[in-house]
């Protein structure tokens, strides 16, 4: 039986294991890697914070985590794909109303990141980062 996220030590096993698909995937690696070129393990941390103040109520995020994505040249297929890996590295790893949780935000996330870039791209804006 696998066990749920409980501490910083599964959040990080969780965006590790994660992103190192992401890295490799033939529909998104190539927009994360071109962003993020050598600064991979500043991403990560920041990942791990986030993820740690969201799911374990530790709050080590601070930031605006819409402001470094607003620019990308992302669609609905790429939240997709983002979605499908997250969904799957949880799913292989932890079991749990916290796993259950992290899918729920991962959601909430897409929905919201993808409907901000859409609205500034259609209509000619640039978000205040």
């Amino acid at each position: 039986m696998k066990k749920d996220i409980q501490n910083i030590e599964d959040v990080k096993l969780l965006v590790n294991t994660f992103y190192e698909k992401v890295q490799h995937d033939d529909l998104i690696g190539t927009i994360f890697n071109e962003k993020l070129e050598d600064r991979w393990p500043e991403h990560l941390e920041k990942m791990y914070q986030f993820w740690q103040t969201i799911l374990l109520d530790e709050h080590t995020y601070s930031g605006r985590p819409f402001s470094p994505h607003a620019h990308l040249p992302v669609e609905e297929k790429h939240f997709a794909r983002w979605k499908q890996l997250f969904y799957k590295v949880v799913d292989s790893l932890f079991e749990g109303p916290v796993a259950e949780e992290a899918k729920r935000r991962a959601d909430k996330m897409a929905i919201m990141f993808l409907s901000k870039i859409t609205y500034f791209r259609d209509n000619g804006l640039s978000p205040i980062v």
